[in-house]
């Protein structure tokens, strides 16, 4: 059976980009995946294909889920880790925009790339974009940092993106851009710098920078201000939480003033315990709540 399944193939689209993301490890807080369907949320896309699931995911590792169904309080169905693609062809974009997102594959990553680059011929894509999101010794108090790369110099400057010179393991992201740049497409990768510290929650801030960076590239001005005054929120909530604790607040400082540029990896001398910091995040919101109560 073929894994990919396409529903109706998109016509007279206008030099198309195919923007990618994937949940799990080259997804930081998130912050990737949200981006894409924010940006397909935005413009209306339409879902027009999907990749099967079966023969790519050990179920055990990434479990598909169970909910009530639509208007039903006793019919449950279940929902599977599919890779989705939909369809932005808005009158406000400068380009039209393919959006797949799904969760990084365990299994026969080869045959899933191949369905996703035959997407990529299917509708003439004219740039594959990849989208991650990374943990850095970075602080939250500074401007988002993106980094990644572009086959083509243009592109490169229209993302804004400073280069990265990483080598060792990947991801699906890797592989993806990877393969495509292989069978002559051109390419774009784009990922957000998330601080290593505050991994456990979602990073609006961080999506937002990876949409605005976007938005740049495709056009469109769509209303963000839902993500901006998340993303205020995001960081009010973390300026009370933080000027409480002076060991963290001591170690934000520190990467304020050494302003390190980039780091997959973290040197953990004098790290607090990420636990501690959601610890002290969830107590706030917590308290945020009307009556203190939680969920």
């Amino acid at each position: 059976m073929d894994a990919l399944t396409v529903h109706f193939l998109p016509e007279n689209l206008r030099r198309p980009v195919l923007i990618l993301s994937w949940a799990g490890w080259n997804d930081a807080a998130e912050s990737a995946t949200t981006a894409a369907r924010y940006l397909g949320t935005a413009f209306g896309a339409r879902k027009f294909a999907e990749i099967d699931p079966e023969e790519f995911f050990h179920f055990g590792l990434t479990r598909p889920t169970v909910r009530f169904k639509s208007g039903s309080d006793t019919e449950r169905e279940i929902i599977w880790p599919v890779m989705e693609f939909s369809v932005a062809q808005s009158p406000d974009l400068t380009r039209d925009v393919i959006i797949g997102v799904g969760s990084e594959p365990h299994l026969h990553w080869k045959r899933y790339c191949a369905s996703v680059l035959d997407i990529a011929r299917r509708t003439k894509a004219t740039l594959v974009l990849t989208l991650g999101a990374l943990l850095a010794e970075v602080p939250h108090t500074r401007p988002v940092k993106l980094s990644g790369g572009a086959s083509d110099p243009e592109i490169a400057q229209w993302l804004g993106t400073r280069p990265t010179r990483y080598e060792g393991p990947t991801g699906i992201v890797g592989v993806v851009n990877t393969l495509s740049r292989a069978e002559g497409f051109s390419t774009a990768s784009l990922w957000a710098n998330v601080p290593h510290y505050i991994s456990g929650i979602e990073n609006p801030k961080a999506t937002l920078a990876l949409v605005r960076r976007v938005l740049a590239l495709i056009g469109g001005a769509p209303d963000l201000s839902d993500l901006e005054e998340a993303t205020r929120q995001f960081d009010a909530n973390l300026a009370d939480v933080v000027g409480g604790n002076k060991k963290i607040a001591s170690y934000v400082a520190k990467l304020e003033a050494s302003e390190v540029e980039e780091s997959a990896e973290t040197s953990g001398s004098d790290l607090p315990p990420s636990s501690e910091l959601m610890s002290e995040i969830e107590q706030f919101l917590r308290q945020q709540r009307p009556g203190g109560q939680t969920d």
